[in-house]
C-alpha cells in the first residue's frame, strides 16, 4: 500500500477528533449566562430576565404618566418585592387549583379592548406594536386573575359580618345615609412586619411622619408613593382610585372626612401599619333616590327552524298586535320563551340598576312608559319590552341592608388584604441572591 495513502488515513481521524475538541473547548469558552436567580421563594424562584423586563414595563408606565420615577435601585427593589408577592400567591392558586379558562381570558381581554375603546382585534394590533405579542399578554392577564381569585377567596374567609354589627352600622349616623361621598384617594404604606419591637415600630413612624412632611414641603406625592409604599398601588402612584367613603377602612374614615381636596393625612396606623392618605378630589354624598321600572317583555330565541329574520319579523307582529288592543301578558304566555316571566305574562317586576344585562337596560331606561319596543337583542335572544310604571325609590330595607354588608365587607377586605400579604411573605422563605440591579 501506498504510505502516502496510510498516512492521510492515520491523519484524518485524528484532524477531526483535534478540531472537535478545539470547536468544543472554543464554544465553552464562550458560554455566556444567559439568565441567573435574583430570588428564591419558597420552591419557586424570580428571573433576572423577568424583574428587567417587569422593571422595563413599570418604568415606562411611569414615564407615560408624567411622574418622575425613583432611583432605579429603588424601583428595582420595589418591583422586586412585587414579584415575589405574585409569585407566592400565584403558587398558592395553583396547589389550591385555581384553573383560569380559556373562555374567561377571552372575555377578560375583550373588557380590556372595550375599556379602551377598541375591537379585540384592534387591541391585539396594539399590542404588536408595542412589542409584545397576545401569548404574553394572556399570561399576564392570567396570572392577574388568578392572584385576585387567590387574593377574594384567602382574605374574604377571614371576614365575618354579623348581624350585630350590620345592625350597629344601619342604627348609626353613617348608616342611615343611603349614600355615602366618592373619594378619589392615594396611598402611601409603611407595614409594619409582624413581631416589631417598639423601637422598630418608632423608626417606622418617624418615617412616615418625615413623608408627611415631605408632601406639606411640596414633594409629589407619587413619587414618594413609588419610591416607599409597600402597598400593591405603590408602582402605580400609590392611587386608588375612586372609592366610596363608606367603604374605606374604619381608620381612614375619620382622617379622610377632615381632609379637603389635596390634603395629605398624618400617618394613620392600622394593623398592616402606617398610612399616608391623599384626597385627590371628592363628589357626591347628597341623597339620591334610584329610578326604579316596572317593565314586562317578551322573549324569542332564533333555532334552527326559525332564523334571526324570521325571530324579529314575528316580534314585531307581536308589537302590532298589542298597539292594536290586544293583551301583552296574554301574548306573553304564549309566545315568549322566558322561562322566568312567561308565565307571569313577561313580568319583571321592579327593577333596580344594574340588574339587567346592558342592552336590555338602554331600551328600559329610554323607552316611554306604555310604549312597545322596536325587537333588540341581548345574550339571550330577541326581545319587545314595555315599561308600564316608573318612580323614584329609596333603597328598600333589604338593598339597604345588602348595600351595607358590602361596605362592612369591603371596609375590612382593604385592611385584611395587607396583613394577609405581611403574613404570607413573612411565613415564607425567600432568599435574595444578590442586590438588584437592572
Amino acid at each position: 500500500m501506498n504510505m502516502l495513502k496510510v498516512y492521510k488515513k492515520l491523519l484524518v481521524p485524528f484532524t477531526i477528533a483535534f478540531l472537535g475538541l478545539f470547536m468544543t473547548e472554543m464554544s465553552l469558552a464562550q458560554v455566556k449566562v444567559l439568565d441567573k436567580i435574583v430570588a428564591i421563594v419558597d420552591d419557586g424562584v424570580v428571573l433576572k430576565s423577568e424583574l428587567d423586563q417587569r422593571v422595563s414595563s413599570v418604568s415606562l408606565q411611569i414615564a407615560q404618566s408624567g411622574t418622575n420615577a425613583p432611583p432605579m435601585d429603588i424601583l428595582t427593589q420595589q418591583v422586586l418585592d412585587r414579584l415575589i408577592l405574585e409569585r407566592l400567591q400565584l403558587t398558592m392558586g395553583y396547589n389550591a387549583g385555581v384553573r383560569i379558562s380559556d373562555e374567561e381570558l377571552n372575555q377578560a381581554i375583550a373588557r380590556v379592548a372595550t375599556n379602551n375603546q377598541l375591537s379585540t382585534d384592534q387591541y391585539i394590533e396594539q399590542i404588536k406594536l408595542q412589542g409584545s405579542t397576545i401569548n404574553v399578554v394572556r399570561e399576564e392577564i392570567r396570572n392577574e386573575l388568578t392572584i385576585m381569585r387567590v387574593q377574594q377567596g384567602q382574605v374574604m374567609r377571614r371576614i365575618r359580618v354579623s348581624e350585630q354589627e350590620l345592625d350597629n352600622y344601619l342604627n348609626s349616623e353613617e348608616g342611615r345615609s343611603v349614600t355615602s361621598p366618592d373619594v378619589n384617594i392615594g396611598q402611601i404604606l409603611l407595614s409594619v412586619p409582624s413581631g416589631s419591637s417598639r423601637i422598630e415600630i418608632d423608626e417606622i413612624l418617624e418615617r412616615a411622619t418625615l413623608l408627611f412632611n415631605q408632601t406639606t414641603a411640596g414633594k409629589d406625592f407619587r413619587e414618594l408613593a413609588i419610591a416607599n409604599s409597600a402597598d400593591q398601588s405603590a408602582l402605580q402612584g400609590g392611587d386608588l382610585g375612586w372609592r366610596n367613603m363608606a367603604q374605606l377602612p374604619d381608620v381612614f374614615i375619620q382622617a379622610v372626612g377632615q381632609l379637603d381636596i389635596g390634603d395629605v393625612s398624618k400617618p394613620i396606623r392600622s394593623g398592616a401599619g402606617y398610612h399616608l392618605i391623599k384626597v385627590y378630589d371628592r363628589r357626591g354624598g347628597e341623597k339620591k333616590l334610584v329610578e326604579q321600572h316596572f317593565a314586562r317583555h317578551i322573549l324569542i330565541k332564533p333555532n334552527q327552524i326559525r332564523d334571526e329574520k324570521t325571530t324579529i319579523e314575528q316580534l314585531k307582529i307581536l308589537a302590532d298586535r298589542i298597539i292594536e288592543g290586544e293583551d301583552f301578558a296574554a301574548l306573553a304566555k304564549e309566545f315568549s320563551e322566558d322561562p322566568g316571566s312567561g308565565l307571569s305574562g313577561g313580568e319583571l317586576g321592579w327593577s333596580t340598576p344594574g340588574m339587567f344585562v346592558p342592552e336590555f337596560e338602554e331600551i328600559m331606561n329610554t323607552i316611554a312608559v306604555g310604549d312597545i319596543s322596536s325587537p333588540f337583542s341581548s345574550q339571550f335572544g330577541w326581545h319587545i319590552l314595555q315599561v308600564t310604571e316608573r318612580r323614584e325609590q329609596d333603597f328598600s330595607q333589604d338593598i339597604l341592608r345588602n348595600r351595607a354588608q358590602n361596605m362592612l365587607r369591603q371596609r375590612k377586605y382593604d385592611e385584611e388584604l395587607q396583613v394577609w400579604l405581611q403574613e404570607i411573605k413573612d411565613e415564607a422563605f425567600i432568599e435574595i441572591k444578590e442586590t438588584p440591579t437592572s
